[in-house]
């Protein structure tokens, strides 16, 4: 019955039978075809995604044709492999098709996909999985068909070809991110949503130009507004190219890589559903803003009940075995660290005594963990009478509004300009973080004025020990402002795990080195 199989896919696209009027309109936008795929990624993919994932292919080729012929050498260097024999023969053939299995491995778990490069940790994740899927599969192999393949080349070739991946990934990750610095190989981006929600998304893909995505456009409710209702959006440079229901006209005119959706009531479910169809037809990628925000990671998963995908966010990580963990770790590092820097620690302290009359360390008032305070120890930076000094230079501050700092502070001694600018003042914290007092990272210590004006949300940072190190640390320490300070600590207290502090503490030596920030 023709009038049956109507009401059916009216029920099915989200339409009712008064929306008929528009029925063909509907189907004309939504019954498109799907876009051929190659490599995984959309026929129209832009260049520099091609250019970058086959630059990942051949690096990942290169690593584990290396890697095989290091194993290969080490293990038969003395005596060459009998090829008389099945052993001798099934190490030849895994070493000349590793690279072939290494990268047909890598495709598999989808680590050439676009969406999990040049970001996040998911790339290596996946990079991980697949090696050790391609190690099982050689054991396995090895022991069912009684192959005996050389250990001696397995312990050198895989380890080898799975160290040399992952620095090879990170390494053509950097070029990504310097290239985007650039405001090159990045991603256009229409932002959906209301100007407030379309705003915030902005700035803070500005301030993360390192992820390549840039709003050229906003559809909004009701469209382009009055001057001042569209005010914001233009001071950030973005154009309003239409309402909610254009979304697809704006991406085709603008040419956008990405829709990002961000938290709107007018967009429920069956309307994204219907844009997800529209977009079918070009080559954006929809993303969708969840509401809960600063939250990310392990915590975050999708719980499908009923046919509803359900965002189910598990309690963050404050006490319990981990957290104890964590304390012995930081505790022992600590110890470690004063030893090894024992002759560097003395000869910053004779450097200091030499350039200007004063005690060595410098002890200030800071709040720790549930608000407890502690003497947070560091090497003297300043004058001894630099706090007297304060009183006359406050109106020429370069701070955040909340905090004093000055790119070129007076009361700094010589040494203490050198040693600001690696970040040298800081490492007597290690005598805090084996005291217990602090952690090796964590939210930046504060001081005492900074708690008392604390809000709700603000005294997150409290639940966990101040940092050594920590995400201001690596994202631009004193040239952020206080909103985005507050941001990124209570980001860590929501989302830490021993993962994202070997990120951190990773990512700080280079943040060190480049002296982003340091005065």
């Amino acid at each position: 019955m023709p009038g049956a199989t109507t009401e059916i896919d009216d029920q099915l696209l989200g339409t009712s039978p008064a929306d008929a009027g528009t029925d063909a309109v509907r189907r004309e936008r939504l019954l498109v075809p799907r876009q051929r795929t190659v490599l995984g990624m959309p026929e129209r993919t832009p260049a520099w995604q091609r250019s970058y994932v086959q630059q990942v292919i051949a690096v990942d080729a290169a690593v584990a044709a290396l890697a095989a012929f290091v194993g290969f050498f080490a293990r038969f260097n003395e005596a060459p492999a009998d090829l008389a024999t099945t052993a001798g023969r099934a190490v030849v053939a895994v070493a000349v098709l590793l690279p072939v299995m290494w990268v047909l491995a890598m495709g598999a778990f989808r680590t050439y996909e676009p969406r999990f490069l040049g970001v996040g940790s998911e790339e290596y994740h996946r990079v991980l999985t697949a090696s050790l899927a391609v190690v099982a599969v050689v054991g396995t192999s090895s022991w069912a068909f009684d192959l005996d393949i050389a250990r001696g080349y397995v312990v050198v070739a895989f380890p080898l070809a799975i160290v040399g991946t992952l620095i090879g990934r990170y390494t053509l990750r950097q070029r990504l991110h310097e290239r985007r610095t650039r405001g090159e190989a990045g991603q256009t981006v229409v932002a959906v949503g209301h100007r407030a929600a379309v705003a915030g998304m902005a700035r803070q893909l500005h301030r993360a130009s390192y992820h390549g995505m840039r709003i050229v456009g906003a559809c909004v409710p009701g469209g382009k507004g009055t001057p001042e209702e569209d005010a914001e959006l233009d001071a950030l440079g973005i154009e309003v190219v239409g309402s909610l229901d254009d979304v697809r006209h704006a991406v085709t005119s603008v040419d956008a890589d990405v829709v990002a959706v961000t938290a709107c009531p007018e967009l429920d479910g069956p309307a994204l559903r219907r844009l997800g169809w529209e977009l079918e037809a070009t080559r954006a990628d929809l993303v969708v803003a969840p509401a809960l925000t600063e939250v990310i990671g392990p915590r975050v998963a999708i719980r499908p009940v009923c046919g509803l995908p359900l965002l189910h966010v598990e309690r963050p990580e404050l006490e319990g075995v981990r957290r104890l963990a964590k304390t012995t770790v930081d505790r022992t590092a600590a110890a470690v660290a004063l030893l090894l820097l024992s002759p560097l620690l003395l000869a910053v302290a004779v450097a200091i005594k030499l350039d200007s009359p004063g005690p060595v360390f410098f002890v200030q008032q800071r709040v720790g963990k549930d608000g407890r305070s502690f003497g947070m120890f560091k090497f003297r930076s300043m004058v001894t009478d630099a706090e007297k000094l304060l009183v006359d230079l406050r109106e020429r501050t370069d701070g955040n509004g909340v905090l004093f700092k000055m790119k070129v502070d007076p009361r700094i001694t010589r040494t203490g300009r050198l040693m600001r600018r690696y970040s040298v003042d800081e490492l007597p914290q290690l005598i805090n973080v084996l005291l217990g007092q602090m952690s090796l990272v964590g939210p930046r210590p504060p001081l005492q004025k900074e708690v008392d004006a604390y809000g709700y949300d603000m005294r997150r940072r409290l639940l966990v020990k101040p940092g050594l190190t920590g995400l201001w640390q690596i994202n631009g320490r004193s040239d952020l402002d206080w909103d985005e300070s507050v941001r990124l600590d209570v980001r860590y207290v929501e989302n830490w795990s021993f993962t994202f502090d070997f990120m951190i503490l990773w990512k700080t030596a280079g943040a060190v080195l480049r002296g982003r920030g340091a005065y």
